[in-house]
């Protein structure tokens, strides 16, 4: 950073730090990094009746502003991921549905070229490795059993930025595959699965160490089957993904997740389709077509809930005044927690000296009003 950078001074709001929230805190910006001091005559930004918290990092995203990461050129990818920026989400991992492996190897060399560019912070691969019983929006005779040879495949095409995989972790090679990639520091999602409580406790012992999209496309918790929904909220090694987007969850599930594993393993994610942020109509995830109707996805074959329009901005003012939890136990979810997971919480995911200043201006409602990434606004909140 050279010492003729830029500095902001952002002052007034209501700042929310890892530490807690600042009544008229104030956050220096000096080129694209958060600093320690201001020059003197540096500008100065009144915020005054607003909250300055971190940017959004969404780890579970497939598209938006009509463009899908799993079909989409390089140009309507960065279209989904501007679309995703304007609503708080300032690092974004692209997730792909199910799909023939070579397509999904030549996919992910592609999106790989966008991560070392700095636009994606990495690749999730959902699918093929899931059950038939807990499809959800995946195609089924494209579905396969985790063989580790052809996981080791797709994390090679990624050219070192896979940086999660969900499993159906009981299927056969399931265990494997799972120490497969927690020896190449991918991370080990259990989802679209039909596993039990105790093959569940295995998978976490070979290594997972996140539930995709917990509750949602696996069973449910029955008092003499608790199935994986009980394994993956009670043990201390697992992050739970959820959709908090009134249509994935009821808000009694979210609160137990919070209760259950506390705001420390939970990470709010949009699994965000081609059409969050641009509106109702007839779109494919994947090879599946999928109508929205009034926001909510679903395919068009069978009715199954196909992914979200969540954006995150969406999902954080549904958190603190709905759900009514405190604005600092969400901003962990929505930032803090998924940076860990992502290996990024040195850059991102907290508002600290020395990180990226990548920020969202909220108003006193929890509506944005501004959003920076690397020290530049994508949306001013001076307008």
């Amino acid at each position: 950073m050279s010492g003729s950078a830029h500095s902001t001074v952002l002052s007034g709001a209501r700042v929310v730090l890892p530490t807690g929230t600042v009544r008229g805190g104030r956050v220096i910006v000096t080129g694209d990094r958060i600093a320690g001091s201001a020059p003197e005559g540096a500008e100065t930004v009144d915020l005054s009746g607003h909250w300055l918290i971190p940017g959004f990092v969404d780890m579970h995203n497939h598209g938006g502003g009509g463009a899908s990461f799993t079909s989409g050129t390089p140009e309507e990818v960065l279209r989904g991921v501007a679309t995703h920026r304007e609503h708080g989400t300032t690092t974004l991992v692209a997730s792909t549905v199910t799909g023939d492996l070579d397509e999904l190897a030549r996919r992910a060399g592609l999106l790989a070229e966008l991560v070392q560019q700095g636009d994606l912070a990495g690749i999730h691969f959902e699918g093929p490795f899931i059950s038939p019983c807990r499809k959800g929006a995946h195609k089924e005779d494209l579905l396969r059993d985790p063989d580790p040879a052809e996981v080791r495949k797709l994390i090679d095409a990624a050219h070192g930025t896979a940086r999660m995989v969900t499993l159906a972790t009981e299927l056969p090679g399931g265990l494997d595959s799972v120490r497969l990639l927690a020896e190449h520091g991918v991370i080990a999602a259990i989802g679209h699965t039909d596993s039990t409580y105790d093959q569940t406790r295995q998978a976490i012992d070979a290594g997972a160490t996140v539930a995709t999209h917990l509750y949602n496309a696996m069973p449910g918790m029955e008092h003499r089957a608790p199935g994986p929904i009980a394994a993956l909220l009670e043990d201390e090694r697992v992050t739970v993904e959820l959709i908090n987007d009134g249509t994935h969850l009821h808000p009694a599930m979210l609160e137990l997740a919070f209760h259950h594993a506390g705001a420390g393993r939970v990470a709010l994610i949009t699994d965000a389709m081609d059409a969050a942020g641009f509106g109702d109509g007839i779109y494919h995830l994947g090879p599946l077509e999928v109508e929205v109707r009034d926001g909510v996805a679903r395919l068009v074959e069978g009715g199954s809930i196909a992914g979200s329009t969540l954006t995150l901005d969406t999902a954080f003012k549904r958190s603190v005044t709905l759900d009514r939890l405190p604005v600092e136990s969400v901003v962990e979810a929505i930032s803090a927690n998924p940076a860990r997971l992502l290996g990024l919480y040195d850059r991102v995911g907290s508002l600290e000296p020395g990180k990226y200043a990548d920020l969202v201006v909220l108003d006193a409602d929890f509506d944005l009003k501004g959003v920076m990434r690397h020290g530049e606004w994508i949306v001013n909140p001076l307008g």
